[in-house]
């Protein structure tokens, strides 16, 4: 599901070098935190969430397909998450 991850949202953006991905277990789930350029934030989260839904939900069905749980956190590169 990573490498799936890598190939949509370093095709969204116009600095694909700076995104990054790990994949975090919490909770039975696997969470993919996405950092990306924050000049490329809103290419990712699209108008009114469209694209990062859409994103989630590709992400949902596919996890699902192989009886895993998986989740999207995006953030900008640099920031420090919880």
């Amino acid at each position: 599901m990573q490498e799936f991850l890598e190939y949509v949202i370093k095709g969204l953006v116009s600095r694909p070098e700076a995104v990054t991905i790990h994949a975090v277990r919490r909770a039975g789930t696997t969470v993919y935190e996405v950092a990306v350029d924050p000049a490329d934030m809103g290419k990712v989260i699209g108008k009114n969430g469209v694209t990062i839904n859409a994103i989630r939900s590709l992400l949902q069905a596919g996890s699902g397909k192989r009886g895993i749980r998986c989740a999207l956190e995006v953030t900008e590169a640099g920031s420090t998450g919880g």
